[in-house]
C-alpha cells in the first residue's frame, strides 16, 4: 500500500511509524509549517529521519499542495491529527480518497476539543472514529469506531495516551486496509444524535467555585493537561491539574467554609471548599510558572480562591 500521511505531533509520527513497520510505502508527509523558534513537529522530524518527503503546507486548498499530493501517486490519504481545514479538492486526490481520525464517537462531540468535552460533561464512555472527510467539519460517513470507558478519575491525558492514542493508530491501519481492499462499509452519521462543541479555552476552563464539586472536578480533569482549569489568587491565575474530589455528607463537614476557601493545607496538597464538598488539589501552576506540588505553592489556610 502506498500512503500519504497528513498530520502532526506524536500521533502523526506514531501513524507514520506503524505504516512503515508493516512494510507499507509512505510516499510523503504533509505537515503544518513549524512556528519560528519552535521544535520541529514530531511527524516532520520522524519523516525526515526515515527519508520520507515532507511538505509543509499552510493551505491545503492551494494548487501547489494539491499538485504535490497528486505527484505522490498515493493509494490512500491518512489524516492523523489534523486541525487545519482540508478541502475535498485535496482529500479526493489519492486513488481511494482519504480517511481521517477523530477522537470521539461521531456524531457526538464534533469539533476541535472532542477529547475534553466528554470528561467535562461527566460521560462514562467515549471513543474514536475513522471517517471520510467532507466539506462539513467531522460530518463525513464513518468507516469504523472503537469505544472506550471513561473512568471516574480519568483525565484527558490518561484517556488519550493510554487508550485512544494506541487504538487510533491501529484503527487507521485497519480502516486503510478495508478501503484499499474494497471491503469498507461507510455509514452515514445520524444527524439527530449529533453534537458540536468549540474549543475549550480561557472562558470554558474558568472554575466557578459555586458550582457543585462534581462539575468542578469534571472540569479540572477535562482540562488536564491542557488547557488547564484555572482560578485566581491575589489577582494571579492559578491552574489546577491533578486533583481528587471529596463529597460532603453532612452540614457539619462544610459549616462555616466559604466557596473557594482553602480549608486544609499540607506538604502535598491543598483542599478547597466547593458546593457539595471539596476538591483536593495535588498539582498546580501559577500563570507564570511551572507545574508544582500544590502543597509547595505557598497557599495558606483561609485563602479564598477565585477572588
Amino acid at each position: 500500500m502506498r500512503v500519504a500521511i497528513i498530520g502532526q505531533q506524536a500521533f502523526g509520527k506514531a501513524v507514520l511509524d506503524a505504516f512503515l513497520a508493516r512494510g507499507d510505502a509512505v510516499a510523503g508527509a504533509f505537515v503544518a509549517p513549524d512556528a519560528p523558534g519552535s521544535r520541529p513537529d514530531a511527524l516532520r522530524a520522524g519523516a525526515e529521519e526515515k527519508g520520507v518527503p515532507v511538505f509543509a503546507v499552510t493551505r491545503y486548498g492551494a494548487p501547489e499542495a494539491i499538485e504535490a499530493l497528486r505527484r505522490l501517486d498515493a493509494d490512500i490519504g491518512i489524516m492523523a491529527y489534523v486541525t487545519a481545514f482540508v478541502p475535498q479538492a485535496f482529500s479526493r486526490v489519492p486513488r481511494h480518497g482519504t480517511i481521517q481520525f477523530h477522537p470521539s464517537l461521531l456524531p457526538l462531540h464534533r469539533g476541535p476539543s472532542s477529547l475534553n468535552w466528554p470528561l467535562i460533561l461527566g460521560r462514562s464512555r467515549t471513543g474514536l472514529s475513522i471517517f471520510r472527510p467532507v466539506a462539513g467539519l467531522d460530518e463525513g460517513p464513518v468507516l469504523l469506531q472503537k469505544e472506550v470507558a471513561i473512568g471516574p478519575d480519568d483525565t484527558v491525558g490518561s484517556l488519550y495516551f493510554d487508550r485512544i492514542f494506541p487504538l487510533g493508530v491501529a484503527a487507521l491501519l485497519e480502516a486503510a486496509d478495508l478501503v484499499v481492499a474494497g471491503k469498507a462499509q461507510e455509514r452515514r452519521q445520524d444527524e439527530s444524535q449529533a453534537t458540536y462543541e468549540g474549543w475549550v479555552r480561557e472562558a470554558e476552563s474558568h472554575i466557578n467555585w459555586a458550582n457543585h464539586v462534581e462539575i468542578t472536578y469534571n472540569l479540572i480533569r477535562g482540562c488536564n493537561p491542557a488547557p488547564g482549569a484555572w482560578t485566581t489568587i491575589d489577582g494571579r491565575r492559578l491552574y489546577l491539574f491533578d486533583a481528587r474530589k471529596r463529597i460532603a455528607g453532612t452540614f457539619a463537614q462544610v459549616k462555616g467554609a466559604r466557596r473557594g476557601e482553602v480549608v486544609e493545607a499540607s506538604a502535598t496538597s491543598i483542599i478547597v471548599h466547593g458546593q457539595g464538598g471539596f476538591i483536593e488539589v495535588l498539582r498546580c501552576r501559577f500563570e507564570d510558572g511551572k507545574k508544582i506540588v500544590a502543597g509547595e505553592a505557598g497557599i495558606g489556610l483561609g485563602t479564598v480562591l477565585g477572588t
